[in-house]
């Protein structure tokens, strides 16, 4: 990975807190510092501090394009000629620059993309692929998937498990 990533060290507070905001990152603080067994003042701290580290990347609200739109969801592997840096990093702005892509990741082995996109429609899925594949001459292999069914979607990431501090498993009923 060529982005540098600091560690943070979470305790059990933060995770408690994480877990609920990705849960519903709607809550107000007082609702939050009750589950998550703190004070207002604390959490607003704790939250803060997960904000300015960068753990905490943004607070959304996901939409659910069916509700009021047909889409079209597309997964497709991209496979360029050229590999060098230069050429990755060119292609990948211009997929992330694309309103349609909503995932995009460098992989490898195999292609040398993944990309997840959203798009109303088929006309719209080639408008995208003629701006996206067709007029890059780099691009030499697009193999594209289309979601007949999702069967989980979910944003939520894996938090650690923390054992209890000794003091706080004597205190535990």
């Amino acid at each position: 990975m060529s982005d540098s990533v600091s560690l943070i060290d979470l305790d059990a507070v933060d995770i408690r807190l994480l877990g609920q905001l990705q849960t519903d990152a709607s809550l107000s603080y007082e609702a939050l510092a009750q589950l998550a067994r703190v004070s207002p003042a604390t959490c607003l701290r704790r939250v803060k501090r997960l904000v300015e580290a960068g753990v905490i990347a943004q607070r959304v609200a996901i939409v659910d394009a069916s509700r009021f739109a047909p889409a079209l969801t597309a997964v497709t592997e991209v496979t360029l000629d050229r590999q060098g840096a230069e050429h990755l990093a060119a292609f990948e702005a211009r997929a992330v620059a694309e309103a349609a892509v909503q995932q995009c990741y460098r992989v490898s082995p195999g292609p040398d993309f993944v990309l997840v996109a959203q798009v109303a429609d088929m006309p719209a899925w080639h408008a995208l692929v003629q701006r996206l594949f067709t007029q890059d001459a780099n691009v030499r292999n697009v193999k594209t998937f289309f979601s007949v069914h999702r069967a989980k979607f979910d944003t939520r990431v894996e938090l650690p498990v923390l054992p209890l501090k000794p003091s706080a498993a004597r205190r535990a009923p």
